[in-house]
């Protein structure tokens, strides 16, 4: 094993967020649960084709989450170009920093984001990535009673001036469980 490889896997818990180790176990490739039972987490050991770039990817990923946990909608709109977009289901874009930020008004102790990534993929010239993953929403609806909504995400990343933005972020919920999109509301 070289020793550019060693020094990777030796210091990539470094590198995960804790966001992303809070989540639930998955069996996805590449992912294996934490053996502290603190949720996914992607490896090299398990993952051997992440390259250095995908890494840096899924650690900013990481960071991006984690800050959002902790500072909410005002969080969520500073990782974004001035140029960037989110796109969400039934809703029309939203263009620009600046609109994403009026948008993005939640405080983090109404309404939890928090999401992981599950792969990456960062472009040959090391300016630009995407990473792609799952997230879960945690609110309460008008009777005080949890609402948890979860689906896929995808970030796509660019350098502006030598620090990453996002430049897309995108969200689509899962699809309901068999049985759920017929059923009556419960009394």
């Amino acid at each position: 094993m070289s020793r550019k490889v060693l020094h990777l896997l030796l210091n990539l818990s470094l590198l995960l967020p804790a966001a992303m180790l809070a989540q639930s176990s998955s069996t996805l490739p590449g992912i294996g649960a934490d053996p502290l039972g603190r949720g996914p987490t992607l490896s090299p050991l398990t993952m051997p084709t992440l390259s250095p770039g995908e890494i840096e990817l899924v650690k900013l990923e990481g960071e991006f989450s984690d800050s959002v946990v902790a500072g909410g909608g005002k969080a969520f709109a500073s990782w974004f170009a001035e140029d960037g977009v989110t796109l969400q289901n039934g809703k029309p874009p939203v263009r620009g920093r600046a609109a994403i930020a009026a948008s993005a008004v939640w405080d983090p102790k109404d309404y939890q984001l928090t999401w992981y990534a599950e792969g990456a993929q960062m472009a040959p010239g090391g300016n630009s990535g995407y990473t792609w993953g799952h997230y879960t929403a945690t609110a309460k609806d008008r009777n005080g009673q949890p609402l948890v909504l979860s689906g896929r995400n995808i970030t796509v990343w660019k350098k502006v001036a030598g620090q990453w933005k996002v430049a897309l972020e995108a969200s689509a919920d899962d699809v309901p469980n068999a049985g759920d999109c017929c059923a009556l509301p419960k009394p």
